[in-house]
């Protein structure tokens, strides 16, 4: 195929478009509002999961900025002037991330749902999927717990220690990822739940929420008490063994997400990865009053994988990074 025609085929294309269509067509009819957010900011994503694109500005008060790796923060403050329920649907940027399921640049699906918690958005996430997807089987809701009871016979995984979760993995002759050491307790829950949890679910025709995430991975979540462990009110959609979505009931506190901002970038020194400026437009968001709220960011691209089958994002796009 010539390197200048697109990878994915015209049919390819208009059902992308259709979608686009469907979707604005659904939040229309939900009294949703869409909304544009800065594609650069001052400030970047301090995850130590996630890296961001950088550039230079040469004009008045220059410097670095940062290509979003979601809308989410823009969007929070949005939120805190008074917005009410609103969506974006447009293309976010993530450095270091290509393969079957993963393009630098992809388009994303976030939105959020004042007063609502992460039940009520999660119902709405899997209403959204089979208007896209229609016939899509039944809605499975599962918690992070029940997950590796079910799967791997660990009783509580939330309590369950390094040692404990090694001897899973060596029973199950998972290898270790390199690097994952005996102190990371989080990296031998992902590797368990990547490699032996994340295939089984969403399968058969599922709709399937894995829900109450470790407090250690809660990310921009609430806490909760869930029968004497702390959680988060934090959620992920899976279909036929594809991570899709990521939604929480969302923190609201300014401190807290101080916080979290901060040891962020203390895990990210322990990592050897640069540390970033956090959004304190965000904080004094939050600390104005951002109402109480669920959002989730849903990826198009991989969920038109699922709808049509495709074996690797460059067939849901246009031009990929390796065509661009």
């Amino acid at each position: 195929m010539p390197v200048w025609q697109p990878t994915a085929t015209l049919a390819m294309l208009r059902r992308r478009a259709d979608w686009l269509a469907a979707i604005r067509g659904y939040f229309a009819g939900r009294g949703v509002m869409e909304v544009e957010t800065p594609m650069l900011s001052r400030a970047a994503n301090t995850d130590p999961a996630l890296s961001s694109f950088q550039t230079r500005y040469h004009g008045p008060d220059g410097g670095t900025l940062y290509l979003h790796t979601s809308p989410e923060f823009a969007m929070k403050r949005l939120l805190a002037a008074g917005s009410g329920d609103i969506y974006a649907l447009g293309r976010v940027f993530r450095d270091g991330e290509a393969g079957r399921h993963h393009n630098p640049e992809f388009t994303l699906l976030e939105w959020y749902r004042v007063g609502w918690d992460h039940h009520a958005l999660m119902d709405e996430v899997a209403a959204l999927v089979q208007v896209l997807l229609p016939g899509r089987g039944a809605l499975e809701r599962l918690d992070y717990r029940t997950a590796f009871r079910t799967h791997l016979g660990v009783e509580n995984v939330h309590r369950a220690d390094v040692a404990a979760l090694k001897a899973v993995a060596a029973d199950l002759d998972i290898l270790p990822l390199p690097g994952l050491g005996d102190d990371d307790l989080d990296g031998w829950r992902d590797l368990l739940l990547s490699f032996f949890i994340i295939p089984q679910l969403g399968v058969d025709g599922r709709i399937t929420f894995l829900h109450h995430y470790p407090a250690s991975q809660a990310a921009l979540a609430r806490l909760r008490d869930d029968r004497g462990d702390a959680v988060a009110e934090r959620f992920e959609l899976f279909l036929d063994g594809v991570e899709l979505a990521n939604g929480f009931h969302e923190l609201t506190d300014a401190a807290e997400q101080a916080r979290r901002f901060q040891a962020d970038n203390r895990a990210r020194r322990r990592l050897g990865l640069t540390e970033l400026p956090v959004d304190r437009r965000l904080l004094a968001a939050l600390a104005a009053g951002m109402p109480a709220c669920s959002g989730v960011a849903l990826g198009l691209d991989r969920l038109l994988m699922v709808a049509t089958g495709a074996a690797s994002i460059d067939e849901v796009l246009a031009f990929p990074v390796t065509r661009a």
